[in-house]
């Protein structure tokens, strides 16, 4: 299985199907809570990043261009071993892909813009994969650990990252 599709598959599972909760700013077209049109998530695509698309209709192709092109392709996951595209790839998903460039980029060591150059990618691809990805894993927790919505989504993000640190392993 290549990189994208194992990577797809845990996000996939992790994010599930169609959601409209009110209490998920993402959820709104307008990205906070009461902003603009309530038209929800499906399988992670969410009304506040794509706030034109027809959300609860969204075609399993289309989730998997969208999960490609705008997630994939910006966090070089065809070009990193296969423990640090799964957890660039799910936390680009979850949280952005600035974000996650960061992450890896702190673990790393190299200055940490949220730009993904070239510099990033030697020093992803020449360090130790696995102790990287763990690395960006923890700084993650830390991140949501301070946000607003911990109350409401912390244990949820704090089982999803355990879940992939599991799967990361193996």
């Amino acid at each position: 299985m290549d990189n994208f599709l194992n990577c797809l598959a845990f996000t996939l599972q992790s994010e599930g199907g169609f959601s409209n909760n009110r209490s998920d700013p993402g959820n709104w077209t307008g990205g906070s809570i009461g902003a603009g049109e309530l038209r929800g998530t499906k399988s992670g695509i969410s009304a506040a990043a794509y706030p034109t698309l027809d959300i609860r209709n969204l075609s399993q192709q289309q989730i998997e261009m969208i999960y490609r092109q705008d997630y994939f392709a910006p966090i070089h996951g065809d070009m990193l071993p296969s423990p640090l595209a799964m957890v660039a790839f799910d936390a680009a998903v979850n949280a952005g892909v600035r974000h996650s460039v960061i992450w890896l980029q702190q673990s790393a060591g190299v200055i940490a813009d949220g730009n993904f150059g070239d510099k990033t990618l030697q020093a992803l691809t020449g360090g130790n994969a696995l102790a990287l990805a763990n690395d960006a894993l923890a700084r993650r927790l830390d991140y949501y650990a301070r946000l607003p919505g911990w109350k409401t989504f912390g244990l949820g993000w704090a089982r999803r990252i355990l879940k992939l640190a599991q799967k990361i392993q193996h």
